[in-house]
């Protein structure tokens, strides 16, 4: 069976931000191929000390994402969100990264959000259900956890 695809549009980058793209692109390639505990676990660390992203600074970073990489431009969308967020890291902002599922019919799909929206994604806010989710970091007093705002563990849990 033939999955029909249409690639993005790629614009053209300036070289700095062309190398900064790839070196996100291939660093979301080895963490994508880690377990998906595994992928919450890095960018649950790789997200400390970032401020959260806006939507034109991770709607930049997709773009970038995109323009350097052609499986990021189709259906690549684990390795497309990864290196989005990695990309606003390198700028110490950090998106909510997102990966979830819809059952009927059924399909798969990791992306990211800022600002509660989703970026560069053609279904509505709603059409998957997070399985995973990793926010941006928010400021805790007195020692209190890093999961205390109810983010999304491993799983679906609730913490």
């Amino acid at each position: 069976m033939t999955v029909p695809c249409a690639l993005e549009t790629r614009a053209p980058l300036p070289w700095r931000r062309r190398a900064a793209a790839l070196l996100a692109v291939a660093a979301a390639h080895l963490i994508g191929s880690l377990s998906p505990r595994r992928i919450y676990t890095t960018l649950t660390f790789l997200r400390t000390g970032t401020a959260p992203a806006t939507a034109a600074q991770a709607q930049a970073a997709r773009d970038a994402v995109v323009a350097v990489s052609v499986r990021c431009a189709g259906q690549g969308c684990l390795q497309r969100s990864i290196a989005t967020a990695l990309l606003c890291r390198l700028s110490g902002v950090w998106p909510t990264w997102k990966s979830g599922v819809r059952m009927a019919p059924f399909r798969a799909h990791a992306w990211v959000e800022a600002e509660g929206v989703p970026i560069g994604e053609a279904e509505p806010l709603g059409y998957y259900t997070p399985t995973l989710t990793v926010p941006p970091p928010t400021t805790q007093h007195c020692g209190a956890s890093q999961r205390a705002g109810g983010e999304e563990a491993p799983g679906g849990r609730r913490t």
